[in-house]
């Protein structure tokens, strides 16, 4: 059985997503999406017998990164992000941590993800779609067989990333949007960011993205 759980992490209350499958025998290997408070998810492996093989970023933003390096530190999963986001783990320039005179500690990136990339970690398949907009390596996860898709900043219910900050491109994010993932089809579980889940059917339908685009 795939479990997934969303655990609020960091100033900014980053949706930290937990994803196992559960077999015969615990422990359970397990992914962390977006980890922002290393404390925090370390809790939680502790408490439900999980050992993080990897953590994948839908992107460089501070507020999604926070807690890799300790996480790294302490279980040594592997680090999966797209490169063009890859220098935000070693400049808190680059993370906007700067910005709001936050520190991030820096860590090493051990794949590229790019976009199509199949990513096959703790028993669970990944695909990664390449969604610049947000930030020029935005990347979205999708589990096709369970039809979901971790969207980090790229789509929001009724919402999408923020474009006006170092990166951001109104119009490439609204390129991702209506045709990398609104495109893919049947409905989809939406699991984003920040804030609340939503579908991707319900996304097509109402998003104010899609109204000057083909789902207008």
């Amino acid at each position: 059985m795939l479990n997934i759980r969303c655990i609020h992490t960091g100033p900014l209350a980053v949706n930290t997503y937990i994803v196992w499958r559960e077999g015969d025998n615990a422990p359970f290997d397990c992914v962390v999406i977006d980890p922002a408070n290393s404390a925090k998810v370390m809790g939680f492996l502790n408490a439900n017998g999980l050992v993080l093989k990897a953590i994948l970023l839908t992107h460089g933003h501070f507020d999604h990164i926070m807690g890799v390096a300790r996480l790294k530190e302490q279980t040594g999963a592997k680090i999966y992000i797209n490169k063009l986001d890859a220098p935000a783990l070693g400049d808190n320039s680059a993370s906007l941590a700067a910005m709001i005179g936050v520190k991030v500690d820096p860590s090493e990136v051990d794949v590229f993800v790019e976009d199509g990339s199949v990513i096959e970690e703790a028993g669970v398949r990944f695909r990664a779609v390449h969604t610049p907009g947000h930030t020029m390596g935005g990347v979205c996860y999708i589990l096709d067989d369970e039809r979901v898709i971790f969207s980090g900043d790229t789509l929001f219910r009724l919402s999408m990333g923020r474009t006006d900050l170092p990166g951001g491109d109104t119009g490439m994010l609204l390129d991702s949007i209506i045709y990398k993932l609104f495109t893919l089809k049947g409905d989809y579980r939406v699991l984003p960011g920040h804030e609340g889940e939503t579908t991707l059917e319900y996304e097509r339908k109402y998003n104010p993205c899609a109204r000057g685009g083909m789902y207008e």
